[in-house]
């Protein structure tokens, strides 16, 4: 029975590093699985500016920061890859490449990736002007030429979104029409500093000497014909992908994110969902923190 924890925390982003400070707090026996390291998606954010208290900070110190208040209070961590999860109530066991370990319940914190294009330039741009978050890194571009590669909802809210503080935004196309709402499109038709590159894919991200982004190469489906588009900001809206593959036995919504409520109650008894993997409107370093926070009560709840 020693090796049976309280909960078991999947996921070391802001949703489970703050899900491990408020288990800790609550004396609870924990232990948290992380796949690469502390902070999630936001080590590639270089700046995090909306985070309260902490303006400018950057990603990579937000995580540290987060890693190193959980570390005070002694939190058992484990650096592995969760391939299963065998549900029975009061002993789940989270299957990994690094052994199967045991908990009365389990958080489920391990997020979102981005789609990426595997793009020449992408990877090495990444946090340096390519970014896959609008809402997070658009003040950044503030008065200044920028780009998003996409057409559905995602991509056109976010054109609208950076259009109102940037010079120009170009909206980057492989169709002559958009798959967004209608109603997004009128608003995005209306504004006058969005330009849509029609019929265009992008090619690759050129960067400065500095590690900047300075342009992006899109070429016509039609004439194949190369322009390159005289850019600070790439920012890549072609959807994410839950990182949920461990597990069919929750209930997921249609692109498989987890069905939670908002006390981060899942479709099977004792389990949680707390952060990007949840099924939910905003995803934001903010959001994950509340979610971590609630989850660990509802944790705290269900073993009363």
């Amino acid at each position: 029975m020693d090796r049976i924890y309280d909960v078991i925390i999947a996921g070391a982003g802001p949703a489970g590093l703050t899900a491990g400070i408020y288990a800790a707090r609550a004396d609870l026996k924990t232990l948290l699985i992380e796949r690469y390291g502390a902070g999630g998606q936001i080590l590639n954010t270089y700046e995090v500016d909306n985070y309260p208290a902490m303006p400018g900070i950057t990603g990579a110190e937000l995580g540290e920061k987060m890693s190193a208040h959980l570390d005070k209070f002694g939190v058992e961590r484990v650096m592995a890859e969760i391939t299963d999860i065998k549900f029975k109530e009061g002993e789940n066991a989270v299957v990994t490449d690094a052994g199967t370990f045991t908990g009365k319940t389990v958080i489920l914190a391990t997020g979102n990736s981005p789609k990426k294009l595997g793009l020449p330039g992408e990877e090495e741009l990444t946090g340096a002007g390519v970014s896959y978050c609008a809402t997070c890194d658009g003040a950044f571009f503030r008065k200044r030429t920028v780009a998003v590669i996409g057409g559905g909802d995602v991509a056109v809210e976010d054109a609208i979104f950076l259009a109102r503080g940037c010079e120009k935004v170009y909206l980057v196309h492989r169709r002559d029409e958009l798959r967004a709402a209608k109603i997004l499109q009128k608003a995005l038709f209306a504004l006058d500093n969005v330009e849509v590159m029609w019929n265009s894919i992008p090619k690759e991200i050129k960067g400065a000497e500095e590690g900047a982004v300075q342009g992006l190469v899109i070429e016509d489906v039609k004439s194949h014909e190369s322009t390159v588009l005289d850019v600070a900001g790439v920012f890549i809206a072609t959807g994410n992908t839950p990182n949920a593959s461990y597990t069919d036995a929750i209930d997921k919504d249609e692109k498989g994110y987890i069905i939670a409520d908002e006390s981060c109650r899942t479709s099977v008894p004792g389990i949680f969902a707390a952060g990007d993997i949840r099924a939910k409107r905003l995803r934001q370093v903010s959001t994950a923190v509340a979610d971590g926070a609630n989850s660990v009560y509802s944790v705290q709840e269900y073993l009363i």
